[in-house]
């Protein structure tokens, strides 16, 4: 093969993972070398299986037994159990209960259990799919079979009174020049929609301007655009208490679809079919179409058989009747259509697929799970993008409620066709050799001993799972089959760990002390932690301390890919805390001795890492770990140390790590994790700028000068320069800022900043970058560079000790200004002052 890669990972793409590998083949020389250096134990393995018991009894008396008490996924408990390890997992939430147990049990099945798994869900989707088939709602008159249905919002416009489609865009399939265009039907005062195939690349073009654009609903009609925000068509207003609400009506639990007076109606505009004759074929032969009154028909059909039915199997537990609890998530749909139970997300079609379903499916948990994914891709969340679309070769694509982690409601919407249902049976088995158990359970309350701990805990910032989980609880929570039943099918917001503050610690705290109890004193914990922020870091080390555990050792492990949704400041990898037991007796230590040995500890921990990245970077031409990553590695050598005291200061730690805290304050803890933050960003000079210029910059040009090299890899993430203004003590580090978004920001440029920004009385203009950015502006402005050299000998008293910096940093701009001008200023600029021979000159 001849060419070669851009990256680590186009490399690695190419590979297979070694689990994916015969493993007697793959490990077949490795275990006469393995079993001769453990020989003095007595070791004879041919299997990691074999490997891990072995090395439990000679450690534990037993096969090693490993827990993880937020268990989520369950990608701790399944390696565990793969590795050959007795398994405990436990979660508060039973979706991710749930997840896990089918992780252990098909995934971890033996091949003959899985082909019985596989046998009985094929059996329950050929009997829904067949009284789908004889109800008739997906068959046309020619016997087509449809594959997918395209709905629309529908709302009357306030001005003219007509029925207004609302999509954001018309094109329905890029790779077939499909769209929908809009005619009027002015006797009816709406839209037809008529589908129209093969269409010429101005009419695609033409038709990427949808009605809904820029939160407005704009149309054309009879030559004169009429253009209303969506905030005024819901009655956006304040109530009184000084919440945004609207007009919206609120459904009610026997609504399934909108009422005809709503303010947003609901309506049908394409159906992607299936050709008769291509039915049996693996792939059959599509084509899209307007909707006819005969699909119409069948639509009404839908809706008159879920009309009858829909108490009957809500008393049943087949469809939900669970309300939606107001939250930071829960609340998107609420307030943007007014839908107030779970079974609102979900259309007629959506309802009679699942609901016939869940009634063939009701007593077998590997069912139950199924589906919970078809819930995910049965719904009015899910999105459509046209065919086509970027690296995408089908011709239309729909996907999932959970592209984020998100309740997002869209003016138009792909519902698919019960017989395009999700319905892959995991191809791997593994036949774990090992007991397994899962239960449904808080952190605090377990009651099983593990010998390891191994958690990847919530972080203060968390996704708002015990939100976003009631989705399919509400599905999921009644009559549920054993081992299901066991558990308590409600997402118990007030008792999961989240949110900050002494909330988040004291539920953190009691987790890890539960699981300190529960481990023999020769046993260990893995924590796998991943945050930025000095004061989650600092809550770290109070919630090990109460626990009565020590950090006996941190690395670093990059655990993301990079990919486009993770470049950036996107911090790549995790660090690894292993704790034991802390030993008995006192060790007390004062912040005068425990900052040298945090330093030193950090300068370790970075350079190890700074190693690693020149050894991969010669290899593979690019870095391991970016510079967040890094920073967070001096947190985690700061844990290292301090956990090992039992007092600081003359405090207990325990009582120190459990008191309240008051707002504002900064205890000796934040002092030393802050020094470990500073420590480690005075080690991370920017490529390009000299580390003695580095170590004499404020922490306002440090953060300028370190975003701006990061700017140049893409970085974009607000939290990225949120997180580095903390490490650098910034003041306010908005007002060097161009934009604050979300995964959009950037700092001011050069030209940016006004010369009110740039006086002695703000943060960048009293530093030595500040007096730079005023002396770029006036050679942009084509001040003769004689003069601003005249200017800072003027303004800096230093200046002859200073000129080399400012040389250093003019330098650094040059190369990492992204505007041509400012870099041609900083070259100019630059070398008057690398040339100045004497003063005034």
């Amino acid at each position: 093969m001849t060419g070669t890669f851009g990256n680590y990972e186009d490399k690695a793409s190419l590979c297979k993972r070694p689990e994916e590998v015969n493993q007697d083949w793959l490990y077949s020389s490795v275990w006469p070398e393995v079993n001769q250096h453990y020989s003095r134990l007595g070791i004879n393995a041919s299997s990691f299986q074999e490997l891990v018991e072995q090395l439990g009894i000679l450690r534990f008396g037993h096969r090693p037994r490993v827990g993880d008490t937020f268990s989520g996924g369950g990608s701790i408990p399944f390696e565990a159990a793969r590795l050959g390890c007795e398994t405990f997992a436990s979660d508060l939430n039973p979706i991710a209960c749930m997840l896990t147990w089918g992780a252990l049990n098909i995934i971890g099945a033996s091949p003959e259990k899985r082909d019985e798994l596989e046998q009985v869900q094929r059996k329950i989707f050929d009997a829904v799919d067949a009284e789908i088939t004889k109800l008739g709602v997906e068959h046309d008159e020619q016997g087509n079979r449809a594959k997918a249905y395209l709905y629309c919002l529908e709302t009357r416009c306030p001005e003219t009174g007509w029925l207004v489609p609302m999509a954001p865009s018309w094109v329905i399939s890029k790779t077939r020049q499909v769209i929908a265009k809009l005619v009027p039907n002015h006797a009816n005062k709406r839209f037809d929609i008529e589908v129209i195939n093969g269409v010429s690349k101005a009419e695609m073009k033409a038709a990427e301007k949808g009605t809904v654009r820029n939160g407005a609903l704009i149309y054309d009609l009879d030559g004169r655009t009429y253009q209303t925000p969506v905030k005024t068509l819901r009655g956006d207003f304040r109530s009184p208490g000084g919440y945004t609400t609207n007009r919206l009506r609120r459904w009610e639990k026997s609504d399934f679809m909108p009422q005809p007076d709503d303010i947003f109606r609901e309506r049908l505009y394409c159906i992607y079919w299936m050709h008769r004759d291509t039915l049996h074929k693996w792939r059959p032969s599509t084509f899209f179409a307007s909707v006819t009154e005969s699909d119409l028909e069948r639509e009404r059909k839908v809706e008159e058989i879920v009309t009858e039915n829909l108490d009957l199997w809500q008393s049943r537990g087949l469809v939900p009747d669970m309300a939606i609890e107001p939250g930071d998530k829960t609340d998107e749909p609420i307030r943007t259509r007014g839908w107030t139970y779970w079974h609102h997300l979900f259309n007629a079609r959506n309802i009679l697929y699942l609901a016939k379903y869940k009634e063939y499916a009701k007593q077998d948990p590997v069912a139950q799970l199924y589906l919970a994914e078809l819930v995910n891709y049965f719904s009015r969340l899910c999105a459509m993008k046209p065919g086509g679309a970027g690296s995408r070769s089908e011709e239309i694509w729909i996907g999932g409620v959970f592209t984020n982690q998100a309740l997002n409601t869209f003016n138009n919407y792909g519902s698919r066709a019960f017989a395009f249902a999700p319905n892959k049976f995991p191809k791997r088995s593994f036949g774990f050799p090992a007991e397994s158990r899962v239960e449904c359970a808080a952190s605090d309350t377990i009651g099983k001993d593990c010998d390891l701990w191994i958690t990847d805990p919530p972080y203060a910032d968390a996704v708002h799972y015990h939100e976003i989980t009631e989705f399919f609880i509400a599905w999921l929570r009644k009559d549920p089959p054993a081992p299901f039943d066991e558990w308590t099918w409600d997402s118990r917001r007030a008792f999961a760990i989240k949110g900050s503050g002494d909330d988040f610690r004291r539920g953190m705290v009691n987790a890890y002390l539960a699981m300190a109890k529960h481990m023999p004193d020769n046993g260990m914990q893995c924590v796998m932690f991943t945050h930025q922020d000095t004061g989650v870091w600092s809550d770290m080390v109070g919630i090990f301390w109460a626990a009565g555990l020590q950090v006996v050792a941190a690395w670093y492990i990059a655990t993301e890919t990079t990919s486009e949704l993770k470049k950036g400041g996107y911090v790549q990898g995790t660090v690894t805390l292993m704790l034991r037991k802390r030993s008995a007796g006192d060790r007390a230590g004062f912040k005068q001795r425990i900052l040298p040995a945090v330093r030193t500890e950090v300068q370790r921990q970075i350079e190890s890492m700074m190693h690693i990245n020149d050894e991969v970077k010669d290899k593979h031409g690019e870095s391991v770990f970016n510079d967040s990553d890094l920073q967070m590695a001096g947190y985690a050598a700061a844990l290292k140390v301090l956990t090992a005291y039992t007092s600081i200061g003359g405090e207990d730690v325990t009582s120190f790590a459990i008191r309240p805290r008051t707002r504002g304050e900064t205890t000796v803890v934040d002092e030393i994790v802050q020094q470990a933050a500073e420590a480690a960003n005075s080690l991370l000079v920017p490529e390009g700028l000299g580390s003695a210029t580095w170590a004499r910059l404020s922490g306002m040009q440090r953060f300028y000068l370190r975003m701006m090299d990061m700017e140049t890899t893409g970085a974009s993430k607000l939290d990225n320069y949120q997180n580095f203004a903390k490490a650098f003590r910034v003041q306010d580090y908005s007002k060097v800022m161009g934009e604050m978004k979300a995964n959009g920001s950037r700092l001011k440029q050069v030209t940016e900043f006004s010369s009110r920004e740039l006086t002695d009385s703000t943060e960048i203009g009293a530093t030595w970058l500040g007096r730079i950015f005023i002396g770029l502006q006036q050679i942009l402005e084509e001040v003769e560079p004689q003069a601003v050299i005249h200017q800072f000998q003027q303004e800096l008293p230093d200046f002859m000790e200073v000129r080399p910096l400012l040389i250093d940093m003019l330098r650094f701009i040059e190369k990492k200004a992204t505007d041509t001008a400012v870099q041609e200023a900083a070259e100019v600029l630059g070398a008057r002052l690398k040339n100045l021979r004497a003063l005034g000159q």
